[in-house]
């Protein structure tokens, strides 16, 4: 009989760090900028990506000291996922926060990077543009809702 896998048996609070980054799918949709609305606290998904963020692969091109040059970035902890209502529907923490399991794609399933993209979970595909191209006054004409789409139907392995 096989051992169940970690975060099956783990809170995200139990995670070492190893799993915890692990959990990440490297969708890329956390390195969008969001804008919020201050009287209403409702936030909007840009197709603006952070400058660090590279737009093939969807993750952060320096991941450890992306801190220092994006000290806005925020640092995902177990904590902060109760706290973000902007995480997308299909993240891995969002979704084991809320009881459910992680999708056929992701890559601790699949064993293959590549699969959140082919199912058409990340920001791959999407037009995006990078923060240093646009000025920020001008983020609210970059305002999409197809980060609060993607994975509709995606739970299904194809086949």
């Amino acid at each position: 009989m096989s051992e169940l896998p970690f975060w099956k048996t783990k809170t995200l609070e139990e995670m070492d760090q190893r799993e915890w980054e692990s959990l990440c799918d490297g969708c890329g949709l956390c390195c969008l900028n969001k804008l919020e609305d201050w009287d209403t606290g409702d936030v909007v998904f840009t197709s603006v990506r952070c400058r660090l963020m590279d737009g093939h692969t969807c993750r952060c091109t320096d991941y450890d000291n992306r801190q220092a040059t994006v000290p806005e970035c925020i640092q995902l902890t177990p904590a902060a996922v109760d706290e973000i209502a902007w995480l997308p529907p299909t993240c891995g923490y969002r979704l084991l926060r809320e009881g459910r399991d992680l999708y056929w794609w992701h890559p601790l399933l699949s064993g293959d990077p590549e699969t959140v993209h082919q199912a058409g979970i990340s920001a791959r595909g999407h037009e995006t543009v990078c923060e240093t191209d646009v000025p920020v006054e001008d983020f609210e004409d970059y305002v999409v809702d197809w980060p609060w789409k993607v994975g509709e139907g995606s739970e299904k392995v194809p086949g």
